[in-house]
């Protein structure tokens, strides 16, 4: 679904009032109900990992993002269970170690949410709840079957600030769903294909990402001649490119 571009505030429009937080001050429940009702909506990182058993750990993460692409590498935080012992996610992952990047689609948004139930370590969620996987192609983590997307890793990092702990990894793989795949030669993806659902505020509100608008980048060069913000273009110009 496209949805017409906003338009530029006019010049004069009265600002807003606005309450500022020291996060500093605040209890770690309070900034994280502030931060995570703000910064939205967050993509969800459903990753699974082999424990030493040999099965299989699915858990979901929306403290996660793409932070680059050469190399391309993701973050995300698996954070500590309750009594301050990291989460299976991390043990399994450890130093240089695998994991796979599941996203999630509207259709998958149940069984994620199912994952999320705090099992007792080593028991492995796939097993439990019936989420089929098939194999990984570049390393040994498998990844959700019918995930839209799925990212293969390799951890090269992972700090650790305070309690919370970021798992830095490598991208060196990328599955999509044939579907979604529009040009193979000209890596068009049709992302509204996939259908991925981000995580919103409060304890269980997500929101999907079809709801979408265009907005062309211009140079400098185009701006002075312009001298206002250059209008969208017909979502059908736009559509499969960043």
């Amino acid at each position: 679904m496209s949805v017409s571009a906003p338009e530029t505030p006019p010049a004069g429009t009265p600002s807003p009032e606005f309450r500022h937080f020291d996060l500093t001050a605040l209890p770690n429940a309070a900034r994280y109900k502030l931060l995570a009702a703000s910064v939205v909506p967050r993509p969800i990182a459903w990753v699974s990992t082999v424990g030493e058993g040999g099965a299989v750990n699915l858990a979901p993460y929306s403290f996660f993002g793409l932070m680059g692409s050469d190399p391309p590498v993701v973050a995300f935080a698996p954070g500590n269970r309750a009594d301050g012992s990291p989460k299976d996610t991390a043990k399994n992952i450890g130093p240089g170690g695998e994991f796979t990047v599941n996203l999630v689609d509207y259709a998958l948004a149940g069984a994620m949410n199912a994952t999320a139930t705090d099992f007792p370590p080593g028991e492995g969620e796939p097993a439990a709840l019936g989420i089929a996987l098939t194999p990984g192609n570049q390393v040994a983590a498998p990844r959700v079957a019918l995930a839209p997307a799925a990212l293969e890793c390799r951890e090269v990092q992972t700090v650790t600030i305070g309690n919370t702990r970021i798992v830095l990894g490598e991208v060196v793989g990328l599955t999509l769903r044939a579907d979604a795949v529009q040009d193979p030669a000209k890596f068009y993806v049709d992302t509204a294909a996939l259908d991925l659902v981000g995580r919103m505020g409060g304890p269980s509100a997500y929101t999907r990402t079809r709801d979408v608008f265009h907005l062309v980048r211009q140079s400098y060069d185009q701006w002075q001649a312009a001298g206002e913000p250059l209008a969208p273009p017909p979502a059908s110009e736009a559509a499969g490119r960043p």
